[in-house]
């Protein structure tokens, strides 16, 4: 039980619990949702949300926040679209374009938060409105996009059976996950995250990198939030400054909901991908239910997000009394005599 609460393992057996709970449920009440097809369509449905999920969960394991993601998002397809549309240029020169742009724009605000401490929240939240402001300078209407590279990439999938075929969206999203996984758990760089999460004065005396891997970390973080907005223009085929409105709440309580503590140091990638399957579980019953209004979704995850925070509340409690316990007794044993 110690081992549990001194782990990632619990939060995230937690939520894979909560999401095979839902799922069972799911498949119980609509005929023909416990399918592949169902399956393959939540990964579809949820890329983008899970691609910008994914460096999400790097900025909270290191003790941060972004609220930016949402706006970039929306920038990102605008000047997309844009490009192609009323300049002309070509699909993988302006995706590479916006993709970098992500990731200066991130790394810029994590510069700041770095250098100058500030809160991530208020540094962020200034982000955010930087970007929805540019996407609609870029462009005040929704953009289509016409070109074969799109028409190709969007009728593109690995096929599964002979109904069944994993979409571009899902396949971008997969790789992105594996990729997150590798970073956060295997790597020297997702070490110093998860130390500078636990504790950043800690981390400076350890002699981490403390400043190059907070900055690198929102840089990632806009990265993603750029090829979430490269994902949609595939997945919509269009671009438009107004989306993502209160996607960056979406993203957030899809980590926090995956076990991912908002203090930082605790969480897993893995945890994140059931915290996105979770928010599209529900979605997906709600459709295929047909019956209730929409908003539905946002009153259970509204639910779900409380629980778990006390849930997450509870476990620190417990482990920090369970340390303190393992202090006492390892004195006792220190100060008996021989």
């Amino acid at each position: 039980m110690k081992w549990l609460l001194r782990s990632n393992h619990l939060p995230l057996l937690a939520t894979v619990f909560v999401l095979a709970v839902l799922f069972g449920t799911a498949s119980t009440l609509y005929e023909g949702f416990f399918s592949g097809k169902v399956v393959v369509n939540l990964l579809g449905d949820n890329a983008v949300l899970g691609i910008a999920a994914v460096g999400m969960t790097l900025v909270i394991l290191s003790g941060g926040i972004d609220l930016s993601v949402g706006s970039m998002l929306a920038f990102t397809t605008t000047q997309i679209a844009t490009l192609i549309k009323n300049h002309h240029m070509a699909p993988l020169g302006s995706i590479a374009l916006a993709l970098v742009i992500g990731a200066v724009f991130g790394g810029v605000m994590g510069f700041l938060i770095h250098r100058y401490e500030l809160p991530p929240f208020l540094v962020t939240l200034g982000g955010m409105f930087f970007a929805r402001g540019i996407a609609f300078v870029v462009s005040n209407e929704s953009l289509g996009i016409e070109h074969p590279l799109y028409q190709k990439v969007q009728d593109f999938g690995v096929p599964l059976t002979s109904n069944v075929s994993v979409p571009a969206t899902a396949l971008a999203f997969l790789v992105l996950l594996g990729l997150g996984i590798l970073l956060a758990h295997w790597t020297r760089f997702g070490r110093t995250v998860y130390a500078i999460g636990g504790s950043e004065t800690s981390a400076r005396m350890m002699g981490l990198p403390v400043g190059f891997t907070k900055i690198a970390v929102y840089a990632l973080n806009g990265f993603c939030s750029a090829l979430a907005g490269v994902v949609s223009t595939f997945y919509t085929g269009s671009g438009n400054p107004a989306v993502g409105m209160g996607f960056e709440l979406d993203v957030i309580a899809s980590v926090v909901i995956g076990g991912t503590l908002l203090t930082g140091g605790v969480g897993t990638i893995a945890g994140t991908l059931a915290g996105v399957l979770i928010f599209g579980t529900i979605q997906s019953a709600l459709n295929f239910d047909g019956r209730l209004n929409s908003w539905w979704l946002r009153i259970a995850i509204g639910l779900l997000l409380l629980l778990f925070i006390l849930f997450q509340r509870f476990l620190t409690r417990t482990s920090a009394v369970s340390v303190q316990n393992d202090v006492q007794v390892t004195k006792q044993k220190t100060n008996q005599p021989v």
